[in-house]
């Protein structure tokens, strides 16, 4: 007899997770491994949020708070919204929880019912079916590549939806993509979705700040305003702020769904950490200066991993709009790699251990783990001098040497 939940038998651990710990694994047995797979940004957390944590330790603040938040982040929270986003709420729209991926995951369990359906554009991020599945809904998976930019057409999305779908997820700027849809192709998917009222969308905005082309950010309320009823905003401070391991993300939405949210958190993990609530209320209200730096060096990185990956045989990638990572097309090059003999299988995850196994090795992460077999995802949250050394050994290992 299993010891374990059923529902459990479908869900995979993260790829992104598992990558990021070989990799690590290699390098403390002395192996040279270049790691472009996490998603973290790195840079540190600016001294301003770093020493508003401190003083909140030294004044006691590390008690616990409301399951969904303390009142003053909320208000910072509300006022962020209004300020960058133009979007209102009040308090009982408004729910802090442990990152962006708990936000999702109280979602999930607070909307979906056994046989509904989640509608999920791919690629996609690696947690959104299996947190899906974990609700008792049925994942339903919209192809797109790089022939159509990674983004879902309102064709593609008016055949996905059928009297069972309940929730969309949008991800824009993209991870594993770094696709950004523009205003007008936002408006196209509202023009569908106003048709569909029982249907929510979660509209994940963690890398907002993070453009390719320095424009202004817009989400789908933005773009239609009529479906404000119906979309759950979600943000978080991991990756504009450099603040991935103090775990904060926080949403806006309806009032009886995020109560819902705020009830499952509540019996889950209760409060995220006092502390990093009074970091991430700092990072809201005080000197926004620091995101541009990173942002400024993310849309260089950006740009050299696009062309120096389009210079090795079989491999195509766009330039990213958005986020920090790199989405090659490598069908070709791992077709090539296959018939030469150097990678057993014809897969991204063959291709993936095959550099990994390189003497001078870089880890990223198989396409199909993200729904989009043939794709690497390469995460340029990392140096310069590491971006290229990785780029060139790519190369070098499918006999091409790349040039700066």
């Amino acid at each position: 007899m299993s010891l374990v939940a059923n529902r459990l038998k479908v869900i995979k651990p993260s790829p992104t997770l598992a990558v990021s710990a070989k990799a690590a694994k290699l390098k403390a047995e002395g192996k040279d491994v270049i790691a472009m797979g996490a998603g973290e940004p790195d840079f540190d957390t600016p001294q301003h949020i770093k020493d508003a944590a401190i003083a909140a330790i030294n004044k006691g603040f590390t008690k616990y708070t409301a399951a969904g938040g303390t009142p003053s982040l909320k208000k910072a929270i509300i006022a962020k919204f209004k300020r960058e986003n133009g979007l209102d709420y009040n308090e009982k729209q408004i729910l802090v929880s442990c990152g962006g991926k708990q936000t999702s995951f109280n979602l999930c369990m607070a909307l979906l019912n056994p046989g509904d359906e989640t509608i999920i554009p791919a690629p996609y991020w690696v947690s959104y079916p299996d947190m899906a599945q974990m609700a008792d809904a049925k994942p339903v998976f919209i192809p797109t590549g790089i022939e159509q930019g990674f983004k879902v057409t309102p064709v593609q999305l008016k055949n996905a939806i059928t009297p069972r779908s309940r929730l969309l997820w949008l991800n824009s700027p993209s991870n594993p993509t770094g696709a950004v849809y523009s205003a007008e192709e936002l408006k196209a998917l509202g023009a569908v979705l106003k048709q569909h009222p029982n249907i929510v969308i979660a509209s994940d905005d963690m890398y907002e700040h993070i453009l390719s082309d320095g424009s202004k950010f817009v989400n789908i309320v933005n773009a239609c305003p009529e479906l404000y009823a119906q979309t759950v905003v979600m943000n978080g401070v991991s990756k504009a702020y450099a603040m991935t391991g103090w775990r904060i993300g926080y949403c806006g939405g309806p009032q009886e769904l995020i109560e819902a949210m705020e009830n499952v958190q509540s019996h889950s993990t209760s409060n995220p950490t006092s502390i990093s609530q009074y970091a991430a209320e700092t990072a809201l209200t005080g000197d926004q200066s620091c995101i541009e730096p990173m942002a400024k060096a993310f849309r260089e990185r950006g740009k050299y991993v696009a062309e120096a990956l389009n210079r090795i045989p079989g491999v195509k990638c766009l330039t990213p709009a958005g986020a920090f990572y790199a989405f090659p097309d490598c069908r070709e090059a791992i077709a090539n790699l296959h018939k030469a003999g150097k990678i057993a299988e014809p897969t991204d995850l063959a291709l993936c251990d095959y550099l990994l196994g390189q003497p001078k090795a870089v880890a990223a992460v198989p396409g199909s783990a993200f729904g989009a077999e043939g794709y690497l995802r390469i995460s340029y949250a990392t140096s310069m001098d590491n971006i290229k050394k990785a780029v060139e050994r790519m190369a070098e290992a499918m006999d091409v040497r790349v040039t700066a």
